[in-house]
């Protein structure tokens, strides 16, 4: 990774960074590309801090991004001190990964805010992204940003009619409920082993295993970690019916990432 500072702009040199793959993957749901082509344009958030990032010929432009916030909030929230070449060149020892990862190797996993990326999730439950990015629109809408918990304390299914959000109301309301009375305390949890966070999580209503992984990848970047949906469970039956090879297990998270994408758009 190589950065300068030009006027108000960070220009970013990094390798294995592509916006689209990366942005609008179903990772995050608050970004919004701009434009066509490969000099695209995205805006979005982590949390509350906004930016606008777009992949120009030789570089990225972090807009309007002073040296401390990019360092604090965009380098760890693109993970770019992480060596992806180095795990795609791991990865591609199996067959099947190394097409994947040739195919969209410009995929990075975001280190999203626990309790934003847990209740995006909640969220996402069978739905679709235009949908999911509108819910979470206005819940930014009526609490004036991205609310933190306290924001939300005592909330009823009722109060969160207005989002729109169906049967997920009462999911949302009683994680609030579950994280305000300190049942479970999400800087706690993600210090626990893999599989004692998913249980926690899973105490939520409407919290399944695979709302527990994602949150738990994109939240706590667990990256063992494997959201199983149907593309996921058709790769895993028709590729990897014993399960990932050893060696893939420690990035199994970015490994699905790169099938999941691979799968979806490749033919």
């Amino acid at each position: 990774m190589e950065y300068l500072r030009r006027g108000n702009d960070i220009l970013l040199k990094t390798p294995d960074l592509d916006l689209d793959e990366t942005l609008d993957c179903g990772q995050a749901f608050r970004w919004e590309r701009e434009g066509n082509g490969a000099e695209c344009k995205y805006h979005g958030f982590r949390l509350n801090t906004p930016l606008a990032v777009s992949a120009e010929k030789d570089y990225f432009r972090f807009f309007d991004t002073g040296e401390e916030e990019f360092l604090s909030v965009w380098v760890p929230y693109f993970d770019l001190e992480t060596d992806y070449s180095e795990i795609k060149r791991i990865l591609s020892e199996d067959r099947t990964l190394a097409k994947a990862c040739a195919y969209a190797g410009g995929i990075r996993i975001l280190r999203q805010d626990s309790w934003e990326a847990l209740c995006s999730f909640i969220i996402s439950q069978n739905n679709n992204i235009p949908r999911i990015k509108g819910i979470i629109r206005r819940l930014c809408e009526m609490y004036g940003g991205f609310p933190d918990i306290t924001q939300m304390k005592g909330v009823s299914p009722e109060e969160l009619a207005p989002l729109r959000a169906g049967f997920r109301a009462k999911y949302i309301a009683d994680c609030v409920r579950k994280l305000n009375d300190g049942e479970i305390v999400l800087d706690e949890i993600k210090e626990l082993p893999t599989d004692e966070i998913r249980k926690v999580l899973m105490r939520i209503k409407g919290v399944g295993p695979k709302v527990a992984d994602c949150a738990m990848l994109y939240g706590m970047y667990r990256i063992d970690c494997v959201p199983v949906d149907v593309w996921i469970k058709r790769v895993m039956e028709q590729f990897y019916p014993d399960g990932f090879p050893e060696f893939v297990l420690p990035y199994a998270g970015i490994a699905q990432q790169y099938l999941f994408h691979y799968m979806r758009t490749s033919n």
